[in-house]
Formats: C-alpha cells, sequence, structure tokens
C-alpha cells in the first residue's frame, strides 16, 4: 500500500477526467469565455467544481455562501447541485466580472438561486451574521488570500454544526511548501492552513 498520494502527470490528469468528468454544456461555455481574460487562472478547475457540487448535494445543503465570484463558474456549480428553493449568497466587488457570470446564471436556468453582493466580502458577511449564525449549510472561499483568515472566522460563525466550509487555494500552487517564498498571500495561506491544522472548533 503507497504511504503517500499518487502524483498526477499530464496524462494521467487527462485520463482522470476523460472516466470522471460530467460538465454540462453551459460551465463548459463559461470557462471557454472565461480562457480569454488574462486572470482566467482564478478559475476553478471544472473537477473543482464537479466535487463541490457533490458535496453540497450529499449535505443536502440549501443556504450557501460563495466568497469571491469571479465569473461565476463555482456559484454556478454550486447553483446547478442544489434543490429548488436553495440558495446561493454570491460575495464579489468587480461588475465587469460578475456580469458574465449573470449571463451563465441565467442560461443555465438557476439566476433565482444565486444572490450576488457586489460589496466587500467582510461587509456582506457581517451583515449576514447580524441576522443570525449557524443559518449557512456550506461556503466555498475563494477570494482575496490576505484575508482568507477572516472569512474563515466569518464562516465558523455563519456555518451550521455539520456544515462544510471549503477553501481554494490552500497549497497556493505549491508555494506553500517553498520556505524562500514568503509574499503576502503565500505568508497568509500558510498561516490559516496552521490554523485549521490546530483548530479545535
Amino acid at each position: 500500500m503507497s504511504s503517500k498520494t499518487l502524483c498526477i502527470t499530464a496524462d494521467l490528469y487527462e485520463y482522470m477526467l476523460s472516466v470522471s468528468l460530467r460538465e454540462p454544456d453551459v460551465l463548459r461555455e463559461l470557462r471557454a469565455e472565461t480562457a480569454h481574460d488574462e486572470k482566467a487562472n482564478m478559475q476553478i478547475s471544472p473537477e473543482q467544481g464537479q466535487f463541490m457540487g457533490l458535496l453540497v448535494k450529499l449535505l443536502g445543503a440549501e443556504r450557501t455562501l460563495d466568497i469571491g465570484v469571479y465569473t461565476g463558474y463555482s456559484s454556478l456549480c454550486i447553483g446547478l447541485a442544489l434543490p429548488q428553493g436553495g440558495r446561493v449568497v454570491a460575495c464579489d466587488v468587480n461588475r465587469e466580472w460578475t456580469d458574465i457570470a449573470r449571463r451563465y446564471w441565467r442560461k443555465a436556468g438557476v439566476e433565482e438561486k444565486i444572490e450576488l453582493r457586489l460589496a466587500p466580502a467582510r461587509q456582506t458577511l457581517e451583515h449576514l451574521l447580524e441576522r443570525g449564525p449557524q443559518t449557512f449549510d456550506f461556503a466555498f472561499i475563494d477570494a482575496d488570500k490576505i484575508n482568507y483568515d477572516t472569512y474563515y472566522e466569518y464562516c465558523l460563525q455563519l456555518i451550521r454544526p455539520g456544515g462544510l466550509i471549503a477553501i481554494d487555494n490552500v497549497l497556493w500552487d505549491g508555494a506553500v511548501a517553498d520556505s524562500a517564498i514568503n509574499d503576502a498571500e503565500t505568508v497568509a495561506i500558510r498561516a490559516l492552513n496552521r490554523k485549521i491544522h490546530a483548530e479545535p472548533r
């Protein structure tokens, strides 16, 4: 038995997608349009989106948070996985990107499930917490890395017992394991990883 996770080669990655990924056309089209944007690397991968949708379904989630929308792929994955009446509160500050997101949410028929909050995420999360703690089932954090810890702390209060917080970029393309890399974003992610590892809550 192997003592560590198998390294993923390019060929193995393509094979994995070929036998596991079932990406709806609307998600594929959104990825294709986003690929032309200079910030396209901010979009989650299709297998991440599919896995997140599975988590939402397994949780039986109805109230969800998407912190960091970009062009809407993650929100769309969540929206497609939610039952009728389910809700995504989607937090972002960029209207240009979220205009693309809205177009695809509408095309997929899930626009009524997604409530876009165009404001700093911290402000939105504070307002949500004022309405009461433990009111959400699932949260996905994928916004500015410097504030990851802040978003995590809010989510700990907003997510119900038995709910789930998913966080993107925790390995930061391997930078977290390189002691020579100490930019503010990498340092922030390392600190959060250590905190979560020791988290008693």
